[in-house]
């Protein structure tokens, strides 16, 4: 093994000389203890290297060996419900053997090479396969059955021998020749550079919803399966629990939550919580379609940066099987963070507010990896990606590079507000200054899948949210009294959409998840009501504080009470909402 010699240590920068035969972003071992480390900076025989590990008591003249690979990953079955920390070491086998604490230098396999998965072919001796067809499959865990794929090196080729039966992930499973008549032993386990994205045959345009249950994402600011979007917002503003009610509800098939420098307090929820919820579309255990990468604010800074592109790789891995995949990155502020760190000791130059020049083209990196794709292969299958991150800019400032850089390359704004979270308004997300580029796309899966009308009940609802912002400022001046009828109706409706449709429990097993035909209804009796008062607000006599007495007021607030199984009582709820406006007005019309 060739080795180098530690010339300068800078925290979790290490610079070592000797290292001519070194490659950009070779991971080496650091000092006699094995530290994991990854080259940066080549600069002729000297090496920058970021390590993974504390570097307390490395000093210069310590060796530097070189392994000839770069940072990789295992992919293969297993990797659901594991809890890895930010470079794929599974966290349960290091307290095994180590404690409580990670001692330094130690390696523990990704993937357990003892234990045999039952292989399944799904392709006979003889065939011809090209890269990225599946040969069999490894029911992983109830839910989700593990595709071994034809690796991307091998173009195209015939299947020679092909086995049955159990099987470590490191046994040979498949044996294919390919069209230059070289022989290919395939196993279940494969490894990948986290660096470099997987490949895949297109790029889609997404249009269909990733449904989260939460009403103010899914009706007014919806992600696409494959899209990506950001949760930026102050402390407490709940962009935790966002994201956790996002892996709990969410339709993708598989969830791959990276803890990427946040509090080790909330960390522990996760990894407490999830191996104890249910998932609601099959009622199993939430963790058996969960992968956890937890790499909390106490670990050492340079492994934040990795434990990202640990996980979008793993969530392109079950992507290329035909898997809807949704990765939650909690935070990238810290990833950020990481970069400015590591830029900092590097002496580059600065960029604003001393982040490097290259975060822009590193956060659209990231990004960009997320996506609806068809996947290799000869049979027709599709996956996606679906990135979602959130951001923590210092003081809920959103002008600051970690935002705005985000903002530039995500089609999807979830600005989280920390007026409403005083206000006790959860999901948090402002209304006003929100935003989803995907609602196009979707508008024809709503109108098939859901409503007609549900594009035009969207925009209304969300008119009358922006009027009220307007008519809260002659509130404030003149008070309540000096609106007309139509401006308090205006105010009325408003609050109901607020307090009746946005609002939500995510502690409530009946209110945390919503069913996108049941938010349909709950809005339409809303804005039925507003539609129908709106017909009688001219008429002579008209009270308005008589209309807001009305019995069918009440109906409306418990709306979201009722069973997503029994929408029919929603078109009852709407011909009595029709029925006592409209008495309502009769008799104003009798007086």
């Amino acid at each position: 093994m060739e080795k180098g010699n530690i010339v300068k240590v800078s925290g979790p920068l290490v610079v070592a000389n000797g290292m001519r035969n070194a490659k950009m972003y070779e991971v080496v071992k650091v000092s006699d203890e094995k530290l994991m480390g990854e080259i940066i900076e080549l600069n002729e025989d000297e090496a920058s290297i970021q390590v993974y590990e504390d570097t307390v008591g490395i000093g210069p003249g310590d060796p530097v060996y070189l392994t000839g690979e770069t940072m990789s990953v295992d992919l293969g079955p297993g990797l659901l419900t594991s809890i890895y920390d930010g470079i794929q070491r599974p966290l349960h086998l290091i307290e095994k053997e180590a404690g409580a604490f990670i001692t330094r230098g130690i390696e523990v396999p990704g993937l357990d090479r003892t234990k045999k998965w039952d292989f399944k072919p799904t392709k006979a001796k003889g065939e011809e396969v090209e890269e990225g067809d599946i040969l069999g499959e490894v029911q992983e865990t109830t839910l989700i059955a593990h595709r071994i794929m034809v690796p991307s090196t091998i173009k195209k080729g015939t299947v020679e021998e092909i086995k049955s039966g159990q099987f470590t992930i490191e046994e040979v499973v498949v044996v294919i020749k390919d069209s230059e008549g070289k022989t290919h032993e395939i196993k279940m386990l494969q490894r990948w550079s986290i660096r470099k994205p997987r490949p895949f045959k297109n790029k889609k345009i997404p249009n269909v919803p990733l449904v989260t249950g939460m009403r103010v994402i899914d009706t007014f600011f919806p992600i696409a399966k494959g899209g990506a979007g950001c949760i930026p917002g102050p402390f407490g503003a709940g962009k935790t629990v966002t994201q956790q009610s996002l892996a709990k509800f969410c339709n993708a098939e598989i969830i791959v939550y990276i803890g990427c420098g946040e509090r080790g307090n909330e960390m522990t929820d996760v990894l407490m919580e999830f191996p104890e919820l249910k998932d609601p579309n099959t009622g199993e255990p939430l963790m058996k379609r969960t992968i956890l990468i937890a790499n909390t604010s106490n670990m050492p800074v340079a492994a934040r940066e990795a434990s990202i592109y640990t996980g979008i790789t793993i969530a392109e891995y079950y992507r290329d099987m035909g898997y809807h995949v949704a990765l939650m990155a909690d935070s990238t502020s810290r990833w950020a963070e990481a970069l400015r760190e590591m830029s900092g000791r590097l002496e580059e130059m600065p960029g604003e507010e001393g982040y490097p020049a290259y975060l822009g083209s590193k956060t659209a990196e990231f990004y960009e990896r997320a996506g609806y794709i068809t996947c290799l292969g000869s049979d027709e299958r599709e996956g996606s990606v679906t990135a979602i991150g959130a951001v923590s800019p210092p003081g809920g400032d959103l002008s600051e590079p970690v935002t705005q850089n985000t903002l530039r390359v995500t089609k999807v704004f979830w600005g989280l507000d920390a007026k409403l979270a005083y206000k006790r308004h959860f999901p948090a997300i402002n209304w006003l200054s929100s935003y989803s580029l995907y609602v196009d796309n979707l508008a024809n899966f709503w109108q098939k899948e859901v409503a007609e009308d549900y594009m035009e009940l969207r925009t209304n609802s969300m008119n009358l949210l922006q009027q009220e912002s307007k008519l809260e400022e002659i509130v404030r001046l003149v008070g309540m009294d000096a609106l007309s009828s139509k401006e308090k109706l205006i105010l009325q409706t408003s609050k109901s959409i607020r307090e009746d449709f946005l609002f939500q429990n995510a502690f409530d097993y009946v209110d945390a998840f919503t069913p996108q035909k049941k938010q349909y209804w709950i809005l339409k009796c809303i804005m039925t009501m507003y539609q129908e008062a709106s017909k009688i607000i001219e008429k002579e006599g008209f009270e308005f504080s008589e209309l807001v007495k009305l019995p069918i007021m009440q109906k409306i607030v418990k709306a979201k009470d009722i069973s997503h199984e029994e929408l029919e009582k929603y078109e009852e709820l709407e011909k009595d909402i029709i029925e006592a406006i409209q008495n309502f007005g009769s008799k104003l019309q009798a007086a």
